[in-house]
């Protein structure tokens, strides 16, 4: 097994067993468009809103991991995205972003700092600091496993009243 295949595995393993911080957005069509970004701390995921009260665990099997250059390169061919970019053109940015990953079979994106990837891919050493943009959403139904790529969401009980999946997965 090559050294980047154990790396991409620990950092697999680590993104589905971390709980996620998110800040849900004004837009409830949002998440369709751009997906569900997760920040890896509540203080970080401040920047962007009030976070929920209860951090989330999400399930990928196959994300594009990288700085923001590479993901871009990886993506589109090239960097598209600048210093001086509008919040409008972000949000227009991470909707094609959503497109291109999800068409070259991608079902998240995880962003690390220049610096942290660069660590990373030398030494494997995983990054304190990580955002995370799930690009499938579905919620986990009654006795159904969890489809991979998907969050976890918190729900406690369904319509009926009966019980539900807990955030960490069981049954309540």
């Amino acid at each position: 097994m090559k050294k980047d295949d154990v790396f991409f595995d620990s950092l697999v393993a680590h993104v589905n067993r971390k709980e996620w911080w998110h800040v849900p957005p004004c837009d409830p069509s949002a998440y369709s468009k751009r997906g569900k970004f997760f920040a890896s701390s509540f203080r970080e995921a401040e920047f962007w809103g009030r976070p929920l009260d209860e951090p989330q665990r999400v399930a990928v099997r196959k994300p594009l991991i990288g700085d923001e250059e590479t993901i871009e390169k990886r993506l589109f061919g090239r960097p598209v995205s600048s210093e001086e970019i509008t919040m409008e053109d972000r949000w227009k940015l991470d909707a094609m972003m959503r497109r291109a990953a999800l068409s070259k079979g991608y079902d998240s994106l995880v962003l690390m700092a220049p610096k942290a990837f660069a660590e990373f891919q030398s030494t494997g050493k995983l990054p304190r600091s990580m955002e995370l943009n799930v690009l499938k959403l579905g919620k986990a139904k009654r006795g159904a496993a969890v489809r991979v790529g998907e969050v976890i969401l918190p729900d406690r009980t369904d319509v009926s009243g009966r019980a539900g999946i807990s955030r960490r997965g069981s049954r309540i």
